[in-house]
């Protein structure tokens, strides 16, 4: 499955990562797929941010867990939770949800204000599906409720699906 054109081809491409809370999952990925961007050449032609479809945590830090486990790694952790807008959309060329309830969560919006953003519903993927060999439903288990080796796991997730989402941009933009 080929990445979407720029909705806006003289901006930059965006990607919004999504979980629940926006203090795990979505974050890491975000963080992870950033850097990743960066050593390509391409951090100035790719935005990336990270929301959640539930408002607890709005305002607040990273999981303490996902940020100690990305500061081990190498990778940035400043981050303060936000929650996804159907307003979002009108400035996103790719959606990217965390795991199957977060796919449908975003389905839903995308359905009824989708059309008001011009967003079309093939822009939604899973974040995972961008990592080689992870089968029709690849998701990011929610670490929250484990232990800290759920968090390693989740950024082993990440990575992957980062590099395969970084290759990925990387041909669609150097042909602009």
């Amino acid at each position: 499955m080929s990445l979407p054109e720029p909705r806006h081809p003289d901006g930059p491409y965006r990607v919004g990562v999504v979980c629940l809370g926006n203090i795990c999952r979505s974050p890491m990925a975000a963080k992870v797929l950033a850097a990743d961007l960066e050593r390509a050449g391409l951090s100035g032609l790719v935005e990336v941010d990270s929301t959640g479809t539930g408002d607890w945590h709005v305002g607040g830090a990273m999981d303490p867990r996902a940020a100690s486990t990305l500061r081990v790694h190498g990778y940035l952790t400043d981050h303060t939770a936000r929650q996804f807008d159907p307003a979002d959309l009108a400035g996103l060329d790719l959606l990217l949800a965390m795991d199957l309830d977060n796919l449908g969560d975003l389905r839903r919006i995308v359905d009824r204000y989708g059309a008001e953003y011009g967003f079309d519903p093939s822009r939604l993927r899973l974040f995972r599906s961008f990592a080689p060999g992870t089968g029709p439903n690849p998701e990011v288990p929610d670490p929250y409720y484990g232990g800290d080796d759920g968090f390693t796991a989740v950024l082993n997730m990440v990575e992957a699906a980062a590099k395969g989402l970084t290759g990925e941009l990387t041909a669609l933009l150097k042909q602009r």
